[in-house]
């Protein structure tokens, strides 16, 4: 997976995506969806190195169906939450 930080006025924001999906543009109806190398682009991470990322995060954007499972399996986003984007998973995160 791809993993991206930035520190922000708000607190850091997170993007994890899986890496066969940078660049593609998944649409479903009006909705679209494009996992542009400028805000997804980063380092290759492990699962361990997202979790962590995830938990010290304000906001994080989750691509793909691995990065996406991840934070669900994690407890970080309810499945009931994710969309489903043309052939890819999409949720966000906002702690409060």
């Amino acid at each position: 997976m791809i993993l991206n930080e930035r520190d922000t006025d708000e607190g850091l924001l997170v993007s994890v995506c899986d890496p066969d999906i940078v660049g593609e543009t998944f649409e479903d109806g009006p909705v679209s969806l494009t996992v542009d190398e400028e805000f997804y682009g980063g380092e290759s991470a492990s699962e361990d190195e997202i979790i962590d990322s995830l938990a010290r995060c304000s906001v994080a954007n989750i691509v793909g169906d691995d990065a996406v499972g991840v934070a669900v399996e994690h407890g970080f986003v309810d499945e009931e939450n994710v969309l489903d984007v043309g052939e890819t998973r999409h949720a966000q995160l906002l702690w409060l």
